[in-house]
């Protein structure tokens, strides 16, 4: 979510309207989520994504969960949790509103990793290292998963509860009608589209193949669709966004074009989902709890967490997905070693730095935490294990269909330039996607747009390739 999580985005129809009014929306309605200034020491107030889902409860259910256990282990102290129902972007910015002042800051916070440099960088989040070095478990979880919640400072400020990986579902019914292998392995981006056109010939009335873009879809279009593309070019033989040795943005690169050429041939062909569809900022969920249960979607370019929805009381319950669907690696452009590519994010629990009670907030950490409590949360989540003891732990590889290929992913996975500046780069990015999706820009153009964007958004500190 995803990392893992659901990537949606407020409508694109009036996007500078639509912040207006979320960040009015956020400033006249947090003061009753208060915790810092006056707060009660006994009660850790814990802030979370609510999923916009009415029939989704896995991050309710967990955390209704460890309220309960951690007030029986804890007499006299009480947990208040605090959801915030938002799609991903209302919910980034109703959460730095809430951690700008001591009267609204929680006392723990749920953290993507993709905005949590910028938040240490605006000072809203509290190092972790002196209650890391006094957690034994601290020492389970894998460098990779810690290196994400690591500020530039090379101090740690979130506590990583999963990671997720991408690759490709696919439909085995619409497959066999479209005379397609039902082990489908492709090799290449020109397999993909291979595959999509043959679909759109021979089974009618069913989408192709869905990759998400534009502004809408947000992150998602950035890191499970444009990043999954990019890292799988000749640049991304390297970071394909950024370059360690000069400390620069790339701009010029042949991959980015490349990647927007596959996006732009993706709807101009007609192979996506209509536009007005697309640019939906609640299309994941349709896609999730409509197209692909229904056997309406073909191949979707997607996340590990996908499961999550089709559990038993989820609300979109589908015991056969497992039956139903097939799991392929995203292929390279060309098939160049290494031959497949995946995106890992993830999510932290950070404590603001106008925190109440970070010490209470720290031990519900711990208490969420616990092997055990770690391993219930990846399965119902659908995560990937970030703790080395879970990993390892026959019964999390079996625990769920797709968890064993998902994992293996993790080889071959790639990591955003989690800096400051990235959330800025990534909406430059769904711009340059909108622009060709909808064929109001060609791809160099768009292109040119992005290297433009990228100046001002990284203060000019770009290196042309």
């Amino acid at each position: 979510m995803p990392v893992g999580g659901r990537p949606v985005r407020p409508t694109a129809v009036r996007p500078q309207l639509t912040v207006l009014l979320t960040l009015a929306v956020a400033a006249t309605g947090l003061t009753a989520c208060g915790s810092g200034s006056g707060s009660d020491p006994d009660t850790v107030k814990v802030s979370f994504k609510q999923s916009t889902d009415n029939s989704i409860h896995v991050m309710d259910d967990f955390l209704g969960d460890i309220k309960k256990q951690f007030e029986k282990e804890n007499p006299g102290k009480k947990v208040e949790l605090v959801p915030i129902k938002a799609p991903d972007s209302e919910y980034y910015t109703k959460l730095q509103q809430m951690l700008r002042s001591p009267k609204t800051a929680p006392d723990l916070v749920y953290e993507d990793t993709f905005l949590i440099n910028s938040d240490i960088t605006s000072g809203y989040l509290k190092p972790l290292d002196s209650y890391l070095a006094k957690w034994p478990d601290w020492s389970q979880f894998i460098d990779t998963a810690k290196a994400a919640a690591q500020g530039e400072d090379g101090k740690t400020y979130g506590v990583p509860d999963g990671t997720d990986t991408r690759g490709l579902w696919y439909d085995k019914d619409i497959f066999k009608k479209a005379g397609l292998p039902a082990n489908w392995q492709p090799r290449t981006w020109d397999d993909v589209l291979a595959a999509a056109r043959t679909i759109k010939r021979k089974v009618p009335g069913v989408t192709p193949l869905n990759v998400y873009t534009g502004k809408p879809a947000g992150e998602a279009s950035t890191m499970q669709t444009f990043e999954m593309l990019l890292y799988g070019t000749n640049d991304g033989r390297t970071d394909p966004m950024y370059d360690k040795a000069t400390k620069k943005w790339v701009a010029g690169s042949q991959g980015f074009k490349d990647s927007l050429q596959f996006v732009e041939t993706v709807f101009k062909e007609k192979l996506g989902p209509d536009v007005s569809d697309a640019l939906d900022p609640n299309f994941g969920t349709q896609v999730r709890g409509e197209l692909l249960p229904k056997g309406k979607l073909g191949i979707d370019l997607d996340g590990s967490w996908l499961p999550q929805d089709w559990l038993p009381g989820s609300g979109h319950e589908w015991p056969e997905w497992s039956q139903k669907l097939g799991l392929a690696a995203m292929p390279t452009q060309h098939g160049q070693a290494p031959g497949k590519v995946s995106m890992s994010g993830g999510w932290t629990w950070s404590i603001p730095a106008k925190a109440g009670n970070p010490d209470l907030a720290f031990d519900f950490i711990k208490t969420m935490q616990t092997k055990a409590n770690a391993q219930k949360w990846y399965v119902a989540n659908s995560g990937i294990a970030v703790r080395k003891d879970v990993a390892s732990d026959p019964s999390y590889a079996t625990a769920q269909p797709g968890i064993k290929f998902f994992t293996d992913l993790v080889s071959s996975t790639h990591y955003r330039p989690a800096y400051p500046a990235y959330p800025k780069v990534s909406t430059a990015v769904q711009e340059a996607m909108e622009a060709v999706t909808t064929g109001d820009a060609s791809v160099e153009k768009a292109a040119s747009s992005y290297d433009d964007e990228l100046k001002s958004a990284t203060d000019n500190q770009v290196i042309e390739k």
